[in-house]
């Protein structure tokens, strides 16, 4: 079961909106905390298996963590594992809802952080589960933006 979990209606078809949140290299565009994502050149695009690096900042702390897509099924669902280093961090999934008039795009987080490292790290990264939630809501708003401006 996610941490959290978020839904947005976007007037877009599914694959389309798919094809913007899989593309993780745009994922800057998105994300609030996401500044960008290179994929590895071994394992380059949203592939399932497929290896990243992902560059994120809040405020003026900056970090990178490692990325593995788990799921690449077009215009249903992607999600990827964040890792630092060897450190399990969390699942992030996007999952797709086809519509009438569009998509319903559900965003989630699990939390997969051990629980020293949750209490080491509160004090520069404060509380991610509200973090998090923000950052979600902000992401699947300007995803909707995005989708609905291109026409989908």
């Amino acid at each position: 079961m996610p941490d959290l979990s978020e839904s947005i209606t976007i007037s877009a078809p599914a694959m389309s909106v798919y094809g913007l949140v899989s593309d993780l290299p745009r994922m800057g565009e998105w994300s609030p905390e996401c500044t960008r994502v290179t994929w590895s050149s071994r394992t380059p695009g949203p592939a399932t298996g497929a290896r990243f690096v992902g560059h994120n900042r809040v405020g003026a702390i900056r970090w990178f963590t490692f990325g593995r897509v788990v799921d690449a099924v077009p215009g249903e669902r992607f999600s990827f594992a964040i890792t630092f280093g060897p450190i399990p961090i969390s699942l992030w999934a996007y999952d797709f809802r086809h519509l009438p008039s569009g998509c319903e795009v559900v965003e989630s987080w699990t939390d997969h952080r051990p629980a020293p490292m949750r209490w080491l790290f509160h004090p520069f990264f404060g509380d991610r589960s509200r973090t998090n939630n923000r950052g979600i809501k902000v992401t699947l708003s300007r995803l909707k933006h995005a989708a609905e401006a291109h026409g989908g």
